[in-house]
C-alpha cells in the first residue's frame, strides 16, 4: 500500500463540488430556491404565509389539489453583475416550487391569496372532511 502525502493545495471536496455544479441538472437546481412558509390554523381556515420580497405577484401561481398546496413562480433579476465580481451573493433569484400538505380538509374552490409588503398570504377555508359512508350488505339466498 502506498501512502499519499497530504497537500493543502489539493482539496477533493472542492473538486467534487466543482464536478457537481458542472452537471446540468444540479446547476439548474442550485439556481432555484424553496421559499420558507409559515402555516397556522384559525377557527375557520388554514393560513399559509411566505415571504416573497422582490417577486412580482404576476409571476406566482398558487393551486390546491387533493389537500396539497402548490406554490410556483420565478424571481427575476433586472440586471445582474457578472458572477466573478460578487463579494457575496446571498439573495436568490430564479424559479421556485414548493408543495405543502395541508393539515386539514379545506374548500379548495374557495382558497384566496393576497400579496402585501412582500408577503404572500393564502387563506384556505376549512371544510368538513368527507365521512366514510356505511354500506349495508344485502344477502341473497339461493333457492
Amino acid at each position: 500500500m502506498s501512502l499519499i502525502r497530504w497537500s493543502p493545495l489539493w482539496d477533493p471536496f472542492e473538486q467534487m463540488d466543482e464536478a457537481f455544479t458542472r452537471l446540468p441538472a444540479v446547476s439548474s437546481a442550485l439556481k432555484a430556491f424553496t421559499p420558507a412558509v409559515d402555516i397556522y390554523e384559525t377557527d375557520k381556515a388554514v393560513v399559509v404565509e411566505t415571504p416573497l420580497a422582490g417577486v412580482s405577484p404576476e409571476d406566482v401561481k398558487v393551486s390546491v389539489e387533493k389537500g396539497v398546496l402548490t406554490l410556483q413562480g420565478e424571481s427575476k433579476k433586472e440586471h445582474e453583475i457578472e458572477e466573478k465580481n460578487y463579494y457575496r451573493k446571498e439573495v436568490r433569484s430564479g424559479a421556485f416550487y414548493r408543495q405543502v400538505a395541508l393539515p386539514t380538509a379545506v374548500a379548495e374552490d374557495k382558497v384566496e391569496a393576497s400579496f402585501e409588503d412582500g408577503v404572500l398570504k393564502i387563506t384556505c377555508p376549512k371544510t368538513q372532511p368527507a365521512h366514510p359512508k356505511k354500506i349495508e350488505i344485502k344477502v341473497n339466498k339461493k333457492k
